[in-house]
């Protein structure tokens, strides 16, 4: 039986892994991952998605010698590494699933298409998740997603079947590569989650039979969301979990405690309302990766050409520099700028509110500062990284213009200093009437908690009111042109909402 080619991408699991599922079905499999150098050294890539890539690599490897198989880990550029394979065994068809990365993955993959088209070899990939390629309009596409992630999971296979006198050099065979045997330095994240399918797994069993109880009430904080949140985020990015698993496994919790009627009225209700938002905010998931996917350009450049030169201009590479060191003197934006270079993640709402900080009040244009955190964020989805991006930075031109209070954000979800102090440190001493604004503090006060501003810690970068106004009224003066309106339509029609019964839109 001819040989099949399954290419491991973003996609580290064998449960619900069609393309490993299919291969098994047509012959000996060869597994394979390709560590390449576009990838790893691009601006947008950080060594602790190496490290998280790394943990799931040994488990996947250990999860297919399990069932007879074998993962194969090489390094270089693709389709030459499929050129060099070819040499070795001639294999029949390459298995894969799509993805919806950023541009260096996306033109990776017209190549790989066309060299596979050249040489004769069938090449096939498989959706994973809600995104739908070659979609022709957003009407009916919750409905699409809806069946996807309604399908049943694909079982692991049985038993793979190497192909025969089949074997690589001791190099590509043994030990995964270390960073320092890619070239690539430590990773500064020594808080990091840890990758693996089974980790994911975990994670998903913790929060829906404990964690995710106050999942609707407690992810605005950077404090309670640690615990309440999925934590699913990175497990989805590099597939070792997949969102059918995830969605699948939140309905059959809810409709276990919609049966089981054990539960207090109030715990019931608790949980119902909290894996209502989580479901739905995996569909969320899928709808803003699905405007990069339909427009790649808008990794680059504006989704609404009506802001071009909006920012360039004015671009401060102080303000800058601070916003990446956690250096603005504002404590909130600070404190979740420092958490995500020490753990790589931080909840939701304070990423809002660090693009926010940089887009309206620093007024810092959105390419340079998403590609910063880009690095910073285990679970860097470029699909939907860039399209909340540019909803956050007022780009789109069919989003509400969300400016963030960073006073207010940590007044209501730091409101006793916890996440500030821990880490702030300079800030440690002060009074908590005082913390959120520190430059209030007197100065003699100042000298006495061993934190004078200017000196110990920054004063505040800007005046948020002053820089938030002036942002505004930029934007808005900008949005009430016909040529704004005309263009807003365009948008709307190619990357909009549409609504669900009842009137809602779905996001």
């Amino acid at each position: 039986m001819a040989v099949q080619l399954v290419w491991f991408k973003k996609d580290l699991r064998v449960l619900d892994h069609q393309p490993l599922a299919m291969a098994a079905k047509h012959g000996p499999v060869l597994c394979l991952y390709v560590i390449e150098p576009a990838v790893i050294f691009a601006e947008d890539f950080d060594s602790s998605h190496q490290v998280f890539i790394n943990d799931c690599l040994h488990e996947l490897r250990q999860n297919l010698l399990k069932i007879g198989g074998s993962l194969f880990v090489m390094q270089g550029d693709l389709p030459e590494v499929f050129k060099t394979l070819q040499d070795k065994i001639a294999f029949e068809k390459i298995w894969c699933h799509e993805e919806t990365g950023n541009d260096i993955t996306y033109k990776r993959d017209l190549r790989v298409q066309a060299w596979c088209k050249n040489a004769g070899i069938a090449y096939e990939e498989i959706p994973q998740n809600g995104v739908v390629r070659r979609l022709r309009n957003r009407d009916g596409w919750s409905a699409k997603w809806f069946e996807r992630m309604s399908t049943p999971v694909t079982a692991v296979p049985p038993r793979l079947q190497l192909p025969e006198n089949f074997t690589l050099t001791d190099v590509q065979t043994g030990a995964i590569p270390t960073l320092a045997e890619i070239g690539l330095a430590p990773s500064t994240k020594p808080k990091a989650q840890v990758g693996g399918e089974a980790i994911a797994q975990e994670e998903l069993l913790s929060f829906l039979s404990l964690r995710g109880k106050n999942y609707r009430y407690e992810i605005s904080s950077p404090l309670s969301a640690q615990n309440s949140c999925s934590r699913l985020s990175p497990y989805l990015t590099f597939g070792a979990i997949s969102s059918r698993v995830v969605y699948q496994a939140s309905v059959a919790r809810r409709q276990n405690l919609a049966s089981a009627g054990k539960e207090s009225n109030a715990r019931q209700s608790a949980w119902q309302k909290s894996l209502a938002s989580f479901e739905q905010r995996l569909i969320w998931r899928c709808h803003f990766m699905q405007k990069l996917e339909d427009e790649p350009a808008i990794e680059f450049h504006n989704m609404s050409p009506i802001y071009d030169d909006l920012r360039e201009s004015d671009f401060r590479q102080d303000y800058f520099a601070a916003w990446c060191n956690g250096m603005t003197g504002y404590p909130m934006v600070d404190a979740c700028m420092r958490a995500l270079k020490e753990t790589g993640w931080v909840n939701f709402r304070m990423r809002a509110m660090l693009v926010s900080f940089a887009s309206f009040d620093l007024w810092l244009h959105w390419r340079p500062t998403a590609v910063y955190l880009a690095r910073h964020f285990l679970d860097f989805e470029p699909g939907i990284h860039y399209s909340q991006f540019q909803m956050q930075a007022g780009t789109t031109a069919i989003n509400d213009i969300r400016v963030y209070s960073p006073i207010k954000q940590g007044l209501e979800q730091d409101p006793d200093g916890e996440f500030i102090r821990q880490y702030v440190p300079e800030l440690k001493d002060v009074p908590l009437e005082y913390l959120h604004q520190p430059e209030l503090l007197p100065p003699l006060f100042q000298q006495f908690h061993g934190c004078v501003i200017g000196k110990d810690y920054p004063s505040p970068i800007v005046d948020h009111a002053i820089a938030a106004k002036s942002a505004k009224d930029r934007i808005f003066a900008l949005r009430k042109t016909e040529a704004a309106n005309l263009d807003a339509e365009r948008v709307f029609q190619k990357h909009g909402s549409r609504k669900k019964p009842g009137g809602k839109a779905w996001r």
